[in-house]
């Protein structure tokens, strides 16, 4: 699943031995038992699930920016429910999982009195995976919605359809529903054509990027991860559509949420779908049609045709080892010695 063109040695690393790595490095750190447990868990999950871009590399990057003092290490997310029934997640400042976490947690509650309920995430740094907490919404019956903004002083990550210049950051958006026997539908994307995360896992490995991903400050194409941090930019997904998608969500993120502060603002949206349809009804129609679109016959070059989300939990379930590419391991292994936690 890995969109790396690598071919070094990849390093097969027990997953136990991942978290237990993660919460000692961001406890040493300086980071809450809590916050340690929640962001080293969500990383190797990630990893397991087969989004190397935001896996366990992502820990070099948050060392990085708690030391910079871009993000506070200490800090705990709160929340509030406002008087117009919406609820509000102020980050701190510091990493953004377990602000997300909390926002799910309250989103989800929140829909067994209201039926819908709207969160607005502020005031933290990456958020990891979005897909891990509409998948959460999901699995609790909800139609889940999630997209980030506003973040663009700071990320200035993709080019405009038509551009040649880094304007946008990737604003990615995820969404989630209840699905059918094998579990939610789960859309996870960047509105770049790729995420940044590849990039900086490109650049770790020692790796190139597919072709059309990237072009150079200059504007012409690049595979090199350097021609990105040396001026280049990001291509918009799907060319006009994804450069319209990051558009509204930089509305949403800095016009109506903002002005953002650490990265970006993100707006929750969680339905309860038994406003509707009872669950059992919308689980049978819903694995109808997701069985239909199995049996699709697969075009050349491919095995079959997938459901979004599913392969990312029939990963999870084949293997407790993520397979890091060997530079990467090798940096991990040396920040835990850095801070005395191998």
């Amino acid at each position: 699943m890995s969109k790396l063109d690598f071919d070094g040695t990849r390093v097969d690393v027990d997953a136990g031995i991942l978290r237990d790595l993660g919460r000692k490095v961001l406890r040493e750190i300086g980071c809450t038992p809590e916050t340690a447990a929640s962001v080293s868990n969500h990383l190797v999950e990630t990893s397991l699930a087969g989004v190397e871009s935001h896996g366990v590399m992502r820990l070099l990057q948050y060392v990085d920016q708690f030391r910079s003092g871009y993000m506070s290490a200490g800090a705990v997310p709160t929340a509030m429910e406002t008087r117009s029934g919406v609820w509000e997640i102020d980050g701190g400042g510091g990493i953004g999982i377990p602000a997300m976490e909390l926002a799910i947690e309250k989103a989800v509650l929140a829909t067994r009195q209201s039926g819908l309920v709207a969160v607005a995430v502020r005031h933290c740094g990456h958020t990891g995976r979005i897909g891990a907490y509409v998948e959460r919404g999901a699995d609790a019956g909800c139609l889940t919605i999630c997209v980030g903004g506003g973040g663009r002083h700071n990320w200035r990550q993709v080019a405009p359809y038509g551009g040649s210049r880094a304007i946008l950051p990737t604003n990615p958006y995820a969404l989630a529903m209840p699905g059918g026997n094998h579990g939610p539908v789960v859309l996870d994307f960047a509105t770049s054509i790729i995420a940044g995360g590849w990039i900086y896992a490109a650049k770790n490995a020692g790796a190139l990027l597919p072709e059309g991903c990237l072009i150079d400050r200059d504007g012409h194409p690049s595979r090199d991860p350097d021609a990105y941090f040396n001026g280049g930019a990001i291509l918009p997904m799907g060319g006009p559509k994804g450069y319209a998608l990051g558009l509204i969500a930089e509305l949403i993120g800095e016009a109506m949420l903002g002005p953002s502060t650490t990265e970006m603002n993100w707006l929750i949206l969680c339905l309860d779908t038994k406003m509707f349809k009872e669950q059992s009804a919308l689980h049978a129609t819903a694995e109808e049609i997701l069985a239909e679109i199995r049996t699709c016959p697969p075009a050349p070059g491919f095995d079959l045709v997938q459901v979004p989300g599913e392969r990312e939990r029939a990963a999870k379930a084949k293997s407790n080892a993520v397979a890091i590419p060997e530079p990467t391991w090798n940096d991990l292994q040396a920040l835990a010695q850095q801070l005395g936690c191998a």
